[in-house]
């Protein structure tokens, strides 16, 4: 495996569910992240019902980013038989989530033909262990859709959260600068989605913020117009520095050396934004 991806952390007989507990506690302590073997991994926590106990079965899983859903493969780690949790949400779709910024209830949907097969692609040409577990296995891995389901905001003091969300912003553009200086001499199709997820994701937060947040705080603290304004200003450049990314990924000759110039930019620009509004706002909210 790369050490830019982490595809498994199934149970099985090489992994008993003590360790896999040991990383959902460890998920759950530090809002997402994990050390050791599995740090820097892309991973999410995947909550099933069984197919016959009718229990709750939790699984630590590494998934890819695919815009407003995320994709994880039942590779049970090139096993030859389906992982427990596919058998799972083949039951009953219905399952929970856990980001590390969120707890989300989804629908689990199996991808099946020309789709499946393009997403497999993508996965194995940003890492080639995927074939290796394929080829291990003896069978065609699933790969399986996760589509979000609204769901409350994440709990807890207001200034918090916007902190959390922020880590989360922190620590995935550092994944995607790893990502692109680890990759060949060519951008690969998953890194370019993995980039515009981020994208996306940071133009909705920013949105919110002007449309919501602000608004409400300028309602109740106009001595606060000051770093508000400044605030606003510096959406804008972020949304100047997401444009350029985005129309670097456009580009089917884009050089990777060129794409980490440009996250570095973005990342820089994005850091001091989120390090002024958390001084100024985190204990106001809280």
């Amino acid at each position: 495996m790369s050490s830019t991806f982490t595809p498994y952390l199934e149970p099985s007989i090489s992994m008993p569910n003590d360790f896999n507990q040991q990383i959902i506690d460890e998920f759950r302590a530090n809002k997402g992240q994990v050390g050791g073997y599995f740090e820097g991994a892309r991973l999410l926590l995947l909550t099933t019902t069984g197919a016959r106990s009718g229990a709750s079965h939790t699984t630590p899983l590494g998934y890819l980013p695919d815009g407003d859903r995320v994709l994880i493969i039942a590779s049970a780690g090139g096993a030859p038989k389906n992982p427990a949790w596919y058998h799972n949400l083949l039951a009953d779709p219905q399952v929970t989530v856990e980001d590390g910024v969120f707890t989300y209830q989804a629908k689990a949907v199996v991808i099946e033909g020309e789709e499946r097969d393009r997403l497999f692609a993508r996965a194995v040409e940003s890492d080639p262990g995927w074939a290796e577990y394929e080829t291990r296995s003896g069978r065609v891995l699933p790969v399986v859709a996760l589509l979000p389901s609204f769901g409350g905001p994440p709990i807890g003091r207001m200034g918090d959260v916007l902190k959390t969300v922020h880590d989360a912003f922190r620590r995935e553009l550092a994944l995607v600068r790893r990502e692109a200086a680890a990759s060949g001499p060519r951008l690969a199709a998953q890194l370019r989605v993995n980039c515009l997820t981020v994208c996306g994701n940071l133009h909705e937060h920013h949105t919110r913020e002007d449309g919501h947040m602000f608004p409400a705080l300028e309602r109740q603290y106009p001595e606060l117009a000051p770093v508000l304004e400044r605030l606003r200003a510096e959406h804008a450049t972020v949304a100047r520095l997401l444009g350029d990314l985005k129309a670097l990924l456009a580009d089917d000759d884009a050089d990777p050396a060129t794409l980490v110039s440009e996250v570095d930019r973005l990342t820089r620009e994005v850091e001091a934004h989120l390090d002024y509004e958390e001084e100024q706002l985190v204990a106001l909210l809280n």
